[in-house]
């Protein structure tokens, strides 16, 4: 087994990198084990509810119920593709990731975080549709339609996954084998290249620039129309309700993509890559385990859901 001492390596092999993650003392590294231990479990607790809560109430099987499941399943995927290997390396000696393993990490981590872009973006023009052209809700948002959108994200979160994968672990690492950062991501892999990177980073920011501001576009837009025919409305209660829900999905799109963009989308807005690491635990963990909250606690629908199933155990 590979031994990692003082910085240096010693008999590591060329397929194999080390996550160098969080550094300090050991009472640094058990906090920080903490905090990652508790964002995990919340997190998994609170997709997992979120999902079977939805499942299970008839009357939460409708299109935006249907993207919200889907948006629990991608944060539950997302933060497990990155938490697990986080945790053991707190108190591992090695901190070792093989080649094969790291480039399966980003993969999926691209992946899931793309498709959670576009997800968002679909939930958007469903809260369009329902508020701007109810009439044609029904046709337009069909099952088979929100299953081809749904189908649609993972397609485009593959697309850009697969270019984003391929050209990172095409690079010659030479230089140093050391990835300044808790999980394989394209900042710090580019940062041991040994080879000129300007191109990956210039189709780093420019395809990850272009999803994020274009999505963003979108969104602005479609809730710019929203707001329009909220004020429209004669209801009060009928707006409270509609801004209570478009308002959740609004904070947890100015969550993600404002992370994001900070990440991946402005060169030389996160200075260093312990400022990447900080920003990175928003949008890998805290924002994955706000997700169900923020839903559940501004949706009447799904505190009334969580109540229904609670009472239904109770009577079991």
């Amino acid at each position: 087994m590979p031994t990692h001492r003082g910085g240096n390596l010693s008999g590591l092999s060329l397929q194999e990198f080390v996550l160098v993650g969080f550094e300090g003392e050991l009472e640094t590294r058990v906090l920080l084990f903490a905090v990652f231990l508790v964002l995990y479990v919340v997190t998994v607790l609170g997709n997992l509810t979120m999902i079977m809560v939805i499942t299970l109430d008839v009357r939460l099987h409708s299109p935006m119920y249907f993207f919200l499941k889907n948006l629990s399943f991608l944060d539950l995927c997302y933060a497990s593709v990155i938490a697990p290997k986080a945790l053991v390396d707190f108190f591992s000696s090695t901190k070792i990731i093989t080649f094969t393993n790291c480039a399966t990490q980003f993969f999926f981590f691209s992946l899931l975080a793309t498709t959670e872009t576009f997800l968002l973006v679909t939930m958007a023009y469903d809260r369009f549709m329902a508020i701007c052209s109810p009439l044609h809700y029904p046709v337009t948002m069909c099952p088979s339609a929100c299953t081809r959108l749904v189908l649609g994200t993972y397609c485009g979160g593959c697309l850009n996954s697969i270019v984003q994968t391929s050209l990172t672990f095409s690079l010659p690492f030479c230089s140093s084998h050391h990835i300044n950062h808790f999980f394989c991501d394209v900042p710090p892999l580019l940062q041991i290249a040994c080879t000129n990177t300007a191109l990956n980073e210039l189709l780093l920011f420019g395809l990850c620039g272009l999803i994020i501001v274009g999505t963003t576009l979108i969104v602005l837009v479609s809730y710019g129309y929203i707001t329009v025919t909220i004020l429209r409305m004669r209801s009060g209660t009928g707006r409270h309700k509609v801004f209570s829900t478009c308002g959740s999905h609004m904070t947890v799109v100015s969550l993600f993509y404002g992370t994001l963009f900070v990440m991946y989308a402005q060169p030389g807005a996160v200075r260093s890559m312990e400022q990447g690491k900080v920003v990175s635990i928003f949008y890998t963990l805290v924002i994955p385990m706000l997700n169900p909250l923020i839903y559940s606690l501004r949706n009447k629908d799904v505190k009334e859901a969580l109540q229904r199933l609670g009472q239904k155990h109770t009577v079991v």
